[in-house]
């Protein structure tokens, strides 16, 4: 006997949570802009995450590393003024609360206070716990993120898959199960074996969601543009392609380019 899915009309970090307790999949993706963010919430997405993908996907740097705590809250404000529906989840960028809890802090209060985000997201685990205490003691909802963490692509060396030897997925379930401890309402899972993002997800009371991560956690995050085709170089096996806007805008730009250059447009009926 199937269940009715609860109809939420705002969706808060409670209810992500009872979500994943009636078997409800999470949606998220992410936005960078009014605009997109607009769309994204009027088709019914529950979580938006303001990431600091904006530095590759925005600002076209190779990481996310560049990308600043000003620039991340300017994204965010952009979003939160869009959204009447959708949890807003901001990324602490890198250098914003790696070295120091007071730090890490400040910066989740700026996010907060400056762009109306409803919550705050970071990379690591045991590492950074006491900067997570620090920002959960001042009320500010933390979502973790584990396995891939792109912050420390020059520690790593690469994008492979994460935690495929037996010591390093331990400590990632060790790490998960520290992050609800302490109090974190979620949990990205970013390229990890499958069998092993699930037994997270089944072992943890909060959702998990997964990108690169199989169908067995909770929910599922992409890069917007990404799954709808505005990026065209990035080919990873976890992303499913919607939409081919690369194409299809590429085709509108040369038709706009044709008809202004022959004097078709604007036409009587298009101008005053």
């Amino acid at each position: 006997m199937s269940v009715a899915k609860k109809q939420y009309k705002r969706i808060t970090v409670k209810s992500l949570v009872e979500m994943k307790a009636n078997g409800e999949k999470i949606s998220m993706l992410t936005a960078y802009d009014y605009t997109m963010a607009k769309i994204l919430d009027s088709a019914g997405l529950d979580v938006l995450l303001v990431g600091d993908s904006a530095s590759n996907v925005m600002a076209g740097h190779e990481t996310t590393l560049p990308i600043t705590l000003d620039q991340m809250i300017y994204h965010a404000s952009s979003v939160v003024r869009a959204i009447e529906r959708c949890l807003v989840v901001v990324d602490l960028p890198f250098g914003s609360y790696q070295s120091d809890p007071k730090e890490a802090l400040r910066s989740a209060i700026r996010i907060m206070k400056e762009s109306g985000g409803h919550s705050i997201k970071l990379e690591g685990g045991k590492e950074v716990k006491e900067s997570i205490k620090r920002i959960l003691n001042a009320g500010i909802p933390v979502m973790g993120h584990l396995g891939l963490t792109p912050q420390s692509i020059y520690k790593f060396g690469t994008y492979t898959v994460r935690a495929k030897e037996e010591e390093e997925a331990e400590k990632l379930m060790e790490d998960a199960l520290m992050l609800e401890r302490i109090g974190c309402f979620a949990i990205v899972l970013e390229k990890v074996p499958a069998k092993l993002a699930q037994k997270v997800a089944e072992a943890l009371t909060i959702p998990i969601i997964g990108i690169g991560a199989g169908n067995g956690v909770d929910g599922q995050v992409l890069v917007t543009h990404d799954m709808v085709g505005m990026t065209h170089e990035f080919h990873p096996r976890f992303l499913r392609r919607y939409l081919d806007l690369y194409a299809d805008m590429t085709g509108a730009f040369k038709s706009y380019v044709d008809d202004v250059k022959s004097g078709d447009f604007p036409s009587d009926k298009e101008q005053y």
